[in-house]
């Protein structure tokens, strides 16, 4: 396979589920926004949600003061940066347009027809319809398009490519969220309060809410939301079953070569199997997600510099 298709096989696959992890992310932080501790300050989670995406001073440079319906708009539909849903769709289509004789012809519809759409939805439409529609269709539109590329590609190294981007992305989403919340691990009272609604939306941000009752059945604790997101490998966004997914991706590509990409993904994998909540908690979960994702970025490059050849 040319390096060029394999590029875009690899970022059409990231931006879809990007695209995905910014619904995911408005989503809770619109939650959280309705409860009412957030009264004291209505900004404070959309100024989270900015800082997880480190988009901060573009988002002041360009709106100024932080408001709810700014920064659903800015994360929603503006072009002019990158971390936008529908600059991550337009990206994802871009990059699978060079691809029409390597995807399916459901695949190419499916994306093909989540860019129309997404192109008829304006300023005044998404706050009329509600942002939780918007995010919700998002996330189906997402949920199609793994589905149909599942289903109707070969599994050959072209799936691989798109699962690699796929599960890279989503590992390095669950990281920055959690590492976002680590400040508040341990402050959940026994009885609840509104910390449980708060933890409890991010769980149904990644949708691991009714997992999460299914595994531990009893009340919402910080301590297992971090492990259930980090070590369980039955959890598919957790970090466990990302890595697992991106070394299977990765012995499926490599076919054999000793890859220093696959080496790295390998030990990061060995790592959260055979790592425990407890150790992890008396190391500090905030000092390990910064490990991860710096683990994150280095494998994004070795990966470029072992397949795509772009770095």
């Amino acid at each position: 396979m040319l390096s060029r298709t394999a590029e875009n096989l690899y970022w059409t696959g990231r931006y879809m589920e990007r695209a995905e992890n910014l619904s995911r992310l408005l989503d809770v932080s619109f939650r959280a926004a309705l409860l009412p501790a957030a009264d004291a300050n209505p900004a404070a989670d959309w100024q989270s949600a900015l800082d997880i995406l480190g988009i901060t001073d573009a988002y002041k440079a360009k709106h100024g003061g932080i408001n709810q319906d700014s920064v659903i708009v800015f994360l929603t539909l503006d072009t002019s940066h990158p971390y936008s849903i529908k600059s991550c769709i337009d990206q994802s289509r871009e990059n699978a347009r060079t691809l029409r004789a390597t995807l399916s012809v459901e695949l190419w519809e499916s994306l093909n027809t989540t860019w129309l759409e997404m192109k008829n939805i304006s300023r005044q439409s998404l706050l009329e319809r509600g942002p939780r529609s918007v995010f919700d269709w998002v996330k189906e539109r997402s949920h199609l398009f793994r589905g149909v590329a599942y289903s109707t590609l070969l599994h050959n190294d072209a799936f691989h490519f798109l699962r690699l981007g796929t599960h890279l992305e989503r590992a390095d989403n669950t990281s920055r969220l959690l590492q976002a919340k680590d400040r508040s691990l341990g402050a959940l009272p026994p009885e609840g309060g509104t910390a449980y609604y708060q933890w409890g939306a991010v769980l149904r941000s990644v949708s691991a809410f009714r997992a999460y009752t299914q595994i531990y059945r009893d009340v919402i604790e910080p301590v297992r939301v971090a492990e259930l997101l980090i070590l369980k490998a039955e959890m598919p966004r957790s970090l466990r079953f990302c890595f697992d997914q991106i070394t299977n991706a990765l012995d499926a590509l490599s076919q054999g070569r000793d890859l220093e990409c696959r080496r790295l993904a390998g030990e990061m994998q060995a790592k959260l199997r055979y790592s425990r909540i407890e150790h992890l908690e008396s190391q500090g979960v905030g000092d390990f997600l910064s490990v991860i994702l710096n683990r994150l970025n280095g494998l994004g490059v070795q990966i470029g510099r072992d397949f795509l050849m772009t770095v």
